[in-house]
């Protein structure tokens, strides 16, 4: 599911020639907004032209040759494809030289990030020592990864239907997060319990017309089933 959020990169893209701070400043802007990239040679994708969107690209420092960036990216977009292609623009062509990954979705670098170390030292002290307190530190619950994608919040009668893997009809729907058609929604408790992953069939505006029907079709259960009570539907 991150694979489908944004990103943010901070990189530096070396410059292979000299120009004017206006014109590096004017070409990079050019580059936000919609672009039309095409896969690098390397890549692990069919090397087509596809449209990707670029939030923002911001030049944080510059130094000779060297600048350092900051860009918030959709999923998919290569970044040393971007900055290949800036360089083309500038006409005195570049690459990318560093860059470290910043942001995936809503998780940032400020989240409790942690080292493969501190995870090692972590499991040894839950291990040895009894002791978890710093291992639920290190690894954050589920719901963090998935905070970007549109929600639907079910009541508790309906959970452990959906933890069978039946698809969400309306009636299970206490409320929700706008969201369109064929969109990947997370499936909510209404404790704020991730229950599943599902794939919305109607958008979200259909709902406020609609008394039955079918409005996610689960695809991944987290929740284990028995977690909620199953409820039996009252005989007439």
């Amino acid at each position: 599911m991150l694979l489908l959020g944004g990103k943010e990169y901070v990189g530096i893209m070396h410059l292979h020639g000299a120009v004017s701070s206006e014109t590096l400043e004017k070409t990079i802007k050019s580059f936000t907004g919609k672009i039309t990239q095409l896969p690098p040679v390397r890549s692990n994708v069919k090397r087509a032209l596809r449209e990707r969107e670029v939030f923002y690209l911001d030049i944080l420092e510059v130094m000779d040759k060297d600048v350092l960036f900051k860009t918030g990216v959709q999923s998919g977009t290569y970044i040393r494809k971007l900055v290949h292609d800036i360089g083309q623009t500038l006409g005195t062509g570049a690459h990318m030289s560093e860059l470290r990954r910043t942001k995936v979705c809503s998780l940032k670098e400020s989240d409790r990030l942690v080292t493969l170390q501190d995870i090692d030292d972590a499991v040894f002290y839950y291990v040895n020592e009894n002791d978890g307190k710093f291992l639920n530190y290190c690894v954050q619950n589920i719901e963090s990864a998935i905070d970007f994608m549109p929600k639907v919040f079910l009541s508790d009668y309906a959970v452990d239907t959906i933890c069978h893997g039946s698809p969400v009809a309306v009636p299970g729907i206490v409320k929700f997060n706008d969201f369109s058609k064929n969109e990947k929604i997370a499936l909510f408790s209404l404790k704020g319990e991730l229950v599943a992953i599902g794939d919305s069939i109607v958008e979200s505006q259909n709902l406020y017309g609609m008394e039955k029907g079918i409005v996610v079709k689960t695809d991944s259960v987290v929740m284990p089933i028995g977690t909620y009570p199953k409820y039996e539907r009252e005989k007439v």
